[in-house]
C-alpha cells in the first residue's frame, strides 16, 4: 500500500504553530525544512562558515513540513483537516500530496472507510457503501469529500460520543468550525430541535449542507453558514460544539459565551493533551466551568458551562 506524502508549505514565522498542528494528525512524527536561521545554526552549532551553494538557494522565508499518511487513516480527512486548522488560524498555507494524482487519491481512501458504529447510537456509513443492520442506531449519511469529518478521527467519535449525554430532545445546537457538517447532522439524529453550522471554509459548507440533504435535513432545522463566528450566526443554544484546535477553543471561548444559553453545555474537541492547561486556564478567564473531561489516544474532549 502506498502512503501519501503531504508537503505543507508556511511563512517561516509559522512554522511552530503550523507544526503543531501537523502533528495533530498523524502519531508518529513529522519532518520540518526550516532553513530561516541557516547562517546563524551554522555558525552557532556547527562552528562553520562555508556552506553548500545549494543551502543557501534554499527559501528561508518559508518552511516546508513533511507529513507521512497510510492510506487506512485517511488521507483526505487528514489533509482536509489541515487545510481547514490553517485557515482558521490564519496560517497562509500550500497543501501538496504525492504519490498519485489528488483527484485519484482523494478516491482511492474510500475502500477504507466502512460503516462505523460510534458510542451506542450512532452509525455513520458512506455514501458509496450499503447501509448496514443498524440494531436501532440513528443512521447517519456522510460524504466528507474534502472536508474534515468522517467521525473516524479520535476527535470527532469524542464529540459524537459526548452529544449522545448532551441531546435529549429539543435542543438548540451550534456547531462552530463544522466541516463536513457531522455534528450538526449527529446532534439532529440524536433528538436534537435545531442545528446550526459555521466554518470559514467555503468547500466544508458546501460539503456540509450537500450531507444535510443527504440525511433529509434543511432549513430552518438545518442550518450552515459561511464566516466567522460572530458574524455569520445569531441567537442563543442549548449546546456549543467546537471541534477544531486548542489555539482556536482559546480564541474563541470569550466569542462563543455569549451563544450560550444559561445551563447550556460547550463541548470542545480537537485538543491535544499538551495544551490541555492552556485551554482550561482560557475557559477559566472566561467564566466557565469545567463539567466533564474525556481523553483518548492524546486527545481531549472538554464539556463547560457558563457561571
Amino acid at each position: 500500500m502506498d502512503w501519501t506524502e503531504v508537503k505543507i508549505t508556511v511563512p517561516a514565522a509559522d512554522t511552530d504553530r503550523a507544526a503543531d498542528i501537523a502533528n495533530m494528525v498523524v502519531p508518529y512524527g513529522i519532518y520540518i525544512e526550516d532553513y530561516s536561521d541557516l547562517i546563524e545554526g551554522a555558525r552557532e552549532i556547527a562552528h562553520i562558515d562555508l556552506i553548500d551553494e545549494e543551502l543557501l538557494a534554499r527559501d528561508r522565508t518559508q518552511s516546508v513540513i513533511h507529513v507521512y499518511i497510510s492510506p487506512e487513516e485517511s488521507p483526505a480527512e487528514a489533509v482536509a483537516f489541515l487545510r481547514e486548522r490553517y485557515t482558521a488560524e490564519g496560517i497562509e498555507h500550500e497543501v501538496l500530496t504525492g504519490e498519485v494524482n489528488e483527484d485519484d487519491w482523494a478516491n482511492n481512501w474510500k475502500k477504507y472507510f466502512k460503516p462505523l458504529p460510534v458510542g451506542e447510537k450512532l452509525m455513520i456509513c458512506p455514501t458509496w457503501e450499503e447501509a448496514p443492520e443498524t440494531a436501532g442506531r440513528a443512521l447517519l449519511h456522510i460524504d466528507p469529500g474534502m472536508a474534515f469529518g468522517t467521525g473516524g478521527h479520535d476527535t470527532t467519535r469524542l464529540v459524537l460520543e459526548t452529544l449522545e449525554r448532551y441531546v435529549h430532545g429539543g435542543e438548540t445546537l451550534l456547531d462552530v468550525g463544522c466541516g463536513s457538517g457531522i455534528l450538526s447532522i449527529a446532534a439532529l439524529l440524536l433528538g436534537a430541535g435545531s442545528a446550526v453550522g459555521v466554518d470559514i471554509d467555503a468547500l466544508a459548507v458546501k460539503t456540509a449542507m450537500e450531507n444535510g440533504e443527504l440525511n433529509g435535513l434543511h432549513a430552518p432545522d438545518y442550518v450552515i453558514r459561511q464566516g466567522n463566528l460572530v458574524d455569520a450566526v445569531e441567537g442563543i443554544y442549548d449546546v456549543v460544539a467546537a471541534n477544531i484546535v486548542a489555539d482556536a477553543i482559546i480564541a474563541l471561548s470569550a466569542d462563543i459565551r455569549p451563544f450560550l444559553k444559561p445551563g447550556g453545555v460547550y463541548i470542545m474537541s480537537g485538543i491535544i493533551d499538551t495544551r490541555e492547561a492552556d485551554v482550561l486556564a482560557a475557559l477559566e478567564q472566561c467564566g466557565f466551568t469545567l463539567r466533564e473531561r474525556v481523553k483518548r489516544g492524546g486527545w481531549l474532549c472538554l464539556v463547560a458551562t457558563a457561571e
